[in-house]
């Protein structure tokens, strides 16, 4: 038996808030016959307190319980029959194992305290600074070939610190970290009409967690300790010092209440230090949420961004915080990294596009959808094994499996899709805009052609870290690219753009080319492209990046704008064989003549003074 005094408190804190002399409890229900549910960690003990109308204000409870140690207890609120964990709650009990679960288990709030987070500093890198890596917090180290002592959990993550920050990503997005019971019962309807439900669709897991969830608390269920708070404080606060941001993604369904979601965010900021938030829902205030003071150095991401409800017509903020993240960019891409036809003008459109307030994130894979490896390997999504015959999932890929389904040990097979996934990863790379890479991508990981695992705990889902030669090979490859992105090349393509020669070196700062210099040729039936970018220092240093496409399947022989006569391109960066040509003397204008392999891209670069512009080839 507890001996405790009750006291009206105040509504304006949700949940359970230890003070001084008790514990305030606040609470929403429509029942007068409603109250706390308190479980004793130690005995066991359950103890019901019925809180009265006179603690009531509209459909909001508040009660301070007073003299009771809130160390000793677990909590819920019980309204009309129905019992229920605390949706406020920083800590849940009960959901710490991962997956399927007895039907009878129950779910309670731990009561939390927090300390001051005075000490942590944000790297606040700007949407241009900045590489994402999206990934799923269990999947990225539960696979037994991690090797990392406490797999699928946020702790995880930080045993893999050093291959974070020697692979060079910035910041991480991560899949849904908050607190959802992932147990997927199946409805009562469905277990009517057997013959018509597959086995493997009883007792799913909702392994992604895109559903409504407890948001205020970390998953425990991706803690390696007993305590989710500190754990993912130091998780947050560990990345930090290794310079590398934290964005949480939360998905909220429609009926999840605006207030709401404007105070789950704020109390991630404000207690966990995080570093954006990646919005998902129909019903999300984000204009109101863009223009809180509070969110102004926060990442904000969302489908789309309504500037001109957002912004006054003059203003341009002087740094960027709010960005879209769509899936534009991504199918488009695909299209053109196989080869289309007419998708040059979409290369064009999207390698240069970025709003004038706000970001951009690019991709060409997600969560949602296949692999980089799988988007070389399948034409067909190959989803059996979700239990919903094939029908889930988008049947619409652009995706192209180089010739045969599936895994193969055909050579010529491989050294395609190496190539295919190269060019995929250099055109996110090469684009204005922040690149994003799906985890996993950069070492070819597989989901099998499934291209809609949400439903699946085990290896399919899981990344797996026993890297092939390929996979080795791929690794370098991205580590590299990405070293190129965040090199002199980064702020030449995170610029306005005019296409006039303003600094007057006889290249426009940006310019569009073929087999020929300065005549682009973007026919339907072409699938190659150069486009050069030019810029001017402070001590009148010119420098040209001249960036080569071929997604024909044959060789292309590309011609590079003229050179000064002691000035010379060099081949920076590309993902095949580029062979110089000889140069015929009545061509000289058009300066160095390369050939360019099929389905392959390439870098230039040159620099030299502002001085020799007199002397041209």
């Amino acid at each position: 038996m507890i001996n405790y005094k009750l006291e009206k408190g105040y509504p304006d804190t949700y949940g359970a808030t230890p003070l001084n002399e008790g514990v305030l409890f606040v609470f929403e229900s429509a029942s007068e016959d409603c109250g706390i549910v308190l479980k004793n960690k130690k005995t066991k003990t359950v103890t019901k307190i019925p809180v009265s109308a006179e603690y009531k204000s509209g459909n909001i409870y508040s009660v301070i319980v007073k003299d009771i140690d809130y160390d000793k207890y677990l909590y819920r609120f019980y309204s009309a029959e129905k019992e229920f964990a605390d949706p406020y709650s920083y800590t849940l009990v009960g959901n710490e194992k991962f997956g399927i679960k007895k039907d009878n288990y129950e779910i309670y709030s731990s009561i939390v305290k927090f300390d001051d987070f005075n000490n942590d500093k944000r790297p606040g890198l700007s949407f241009e600074d900045s590489v994402f890596y999206l990934l799923h917090v269990r999947g990225f180290t539960a696979h037994s070939s991690s090797k990392v002592e406490h797999k699928g959990t946020f702790t995880g993550i930080l045993e893999k610190l050093d291959y974070l920050k020697s692979l060079g990503i910035t910041t991480l997005e991560l899949m849904p970290s908050y607190e959802f019971e992932e147990f997927e019962k199946p409805s009562a309807k469905a277990s009517l009409n057997v013959e018509n439900i597959d086995y493997k669709a009883e007792n799913k897991v909702n392994y992604w967690g895109y559903k409504e969830g407890f948001y205020f608390a970390p998953k425990s269920s991706y803690c390696a300790t007993q305590n989710p708070v500190k754990e993912f404080r130091d998780f947050v606060h560990t990345l930090h010092q290794n310079g590398i941001e934290v964005v949480m993604q939360f998905y909220f369904p429609d009926k999840v209440k605006q207030h709401k979601i404007y105070e789950v965010l704020k109390f991630w900021l404000i207690n966990y230090n995080v570093d954006g938030f990646h919005l998902k829902g129909n019903k999300i205030p984000f204009i109101f949420i863009a223009n809180d003071p509070l969110f102004a150095d926060t990442k904000l991401l969302y489908d789309y961004i309504p500037e001109n409800e957002i912004y006054e017509a003059a203003f341009v903020p002087k740094k960027r915080n709010l960005s879209s993240y769509s899936d534009a960019f991504m199918y488009q891409m695909r299209k053109v990294l196989k080869g289309d036809e007419g998708t040059l003008k979409d290369l064009v459109y999207y390698t240069k596009n970025y709003p004038e307030k706000s970001a951009c994130v690019n991709f060409i894979t997600n969560y949602y959808g296949f692999t980089l490896n799988d988007l070389v390997s399948y034409d067909r999504k190959h989803n059996e094994e979700n239990g919903e015959k094939n029908v889930d999932g988008c049947d619409y890929n652009f995706s192209w499996n180089c010739g045969l389904e599936g895994k193969t040990k055909k050579s010529s097979v491989i050294k395609l899709r190496k190539k295919m996934m190269k060019d995929a990863l250099f055109l996110v790379f090469s684009s204005k805009g922040t690149p994003l890479i799906l985890a996993g991508d950069e070492i070819c990981n597989t989901q099998n052609g499934n291209n809609n695992p949400y439903c699946q705990d085990n290896a399919v889902s899981y990344i797996n870290w026993n890297l092939t030669a390929e996979a080795e090979e791929m690794l370098e490859y991205t580590k590299k690219l990405i070293a190129l992105r965040k090199s002199d090349l980064n702020p030449v393509l995170n610029r306005e753009f005019s296409m006039l020669d303003r600094a007057h070196i006889g290249y426009p700062d940006l310019s569009y080319h073929s087999d020929e210099a300065w005549k682009a040729d973007l026919a339907t039936y072409n699938r190659h492209l150069g486009i050069m970018y030019s810029s001017v220092d402070e001590k009148d240093n010119v420098t040209l990046y001249y960036l080569a496409y071929n997604f024909y399947w044959k060789e292309i022989t590309f011609s590079l704008p003229y050179l000064p006569s002691s000035a010379k391109w060099e081949v920076l960066f590309a993902t095949a064989d580029v062979k110089e040509k000889d140069v015929e003397k009545e061509e000289s204008k058009q300066g160095m003549k390369f050939e360019l392999e099929s389905r392959s891209c390439a870098v230039f670069k040159v620099s030299f003074s502002k001085n020799l512009l007199g002397a041209k080839n």
